[in-house]
């Protein structure tokens, strides 16, 4: 009889004080049958994000004990639907690695309509990187209303992996983009058009971003660091404008109602928790033509930077220190 096939995958059972106590354990996994609807993804990459790190903390409210973390992959189909099988395919989800077991493993099993095919375009490495961040940034910019040409969007944090996807979908649909980030004034990911960037340093930001908009202000502020940007985003926005908030460092910040009303302003909170496998496949899918003509493009991937799951400790502790670099566990 022929012995089943066998993987790893990453399995936290209990809480850790601190990232330094995080110890995951790697278990030997058989490959699993899929029920009714289903399929299974043999993963060949698989980010390590801040959140994964964070429900492997136990920082998630509503995560269920024990599990395997991991919210993006990339991988191919090997057992479900006859027109699945052999496929390439590539995904996240908000509960992947919070309700049900992750991509930290050499199987993930997932809902057929949580399948989405990658684009021949993206390597597999790349792949397994895209989901957080471009579901962030669409989900984003769809809710503020982005149109494209005739708009000025302000990414604030636009050099970080949200902020450079943020970039590349406004720039691709016609938008004017200015970025800002800490300390320098260049960008550094791809983009459909020019992108200006101003240093976020300084004290005049919110002029100058009036300056840099003709004085109208921008459509859309999408802010992804949060407290230290928040006043200037209000201040830059252009009436009706809207500021859209994924992530802070302060939970509080001060706020001006009345100025904030009579400029007919909004402000939205993104939290791609919420969504689905199943929700977040049918988005990459709406992303899929962008990846294929190339005005889309996934972040490289560096050798150094491509792990094992016996390296995963420490790649964890490498995302939760605040690596601009993309981590990504190979199982």
């Amino acid at each position: 009889m022929s012995m089943p096939n066998t993987g790893r995958a990453l399995r936290v059972t209990e809480k850790a004080a601190d990232a330094q106590a995080l110890r995951p354990q790697i278990i030997d996994v058989e490959q699993p049958q899929p029920p009714a609807g289903h399929a299974v993804v043999q993963v060949l990459a698989a980010a390590v994000n801040p959140s994964d790190v964070k429900a492997a903390l136990g920082m998630m409210p509503h995560a269920i004990w024990p599990r395997t973390p991991g919210r993006d992959f990339a991988g191919k189909v090997i057992a479900g639907p006859a027109d699945w099988l052999g496929t390439e395919v590539w995904g996240t989800g908000g509960d992947l690695g919070v309700t049900r077991d992750g991509s930290h493993a050499r199987y993930l099993v997932l809902p057929v309509t949580a399948l989405s095919r990658k684009p021949a375009s993206v390597s597999v490495a790349a792949a397994g990187t895209v989901g957080v961040p471009f579901i962030t940034a669409y989900e984003g910019l769809r809710r503020a209303q982005l149109r494209g040409a005739g708009q000025t969007v302000v990414v604030f944090g636009v050099n970080g992996k949200v902020g450079q996807a943020a970039a590349q979908l406004a720039t691709r649909a016609g938008a004017t983009v200015i970025g800002v980030d800490r300390g320098t004034e260049r960008y550094l990911g791809h983009s459909s058009q020019p992108v200006r960037v101003l240093d976020g340093t300084r004290a005049d930001l919110a002029a100058v971003l009036l300056e840099a908009s003709g004085g109208r202000g921008a459509d859309i502020a999408y802010n992804t660091v949060g407290s230290p940007y928040f006043a200037a985003a209000l201040e830059a926005l252009a009436v009706g404008g809207t500021q859209v908030l994924i992530s802070t460092i302060e939970r509080s910040v001060p706020f001006d109602i009345l100025g904030f009303y009579r400029r007919n302003l909004q402000m939205l909170g993104v939290d791609s928790l919420k969504l689905s496998a199943s929700q977040c496949a049918e988005i990459l899918n709406a992303l899929l033509p962008g990846f294929d003509d190339g005005t889309l493009k996934a972040f490289e991937v560096d050798e150094v930077t491509l792990l094992p799951l016996d390296q995963a400790a420490a790649a964890y502790r490498r995302v939760l220190e605040g690596t601009p670099d993309r981590v990504v566990l190979a199982p």
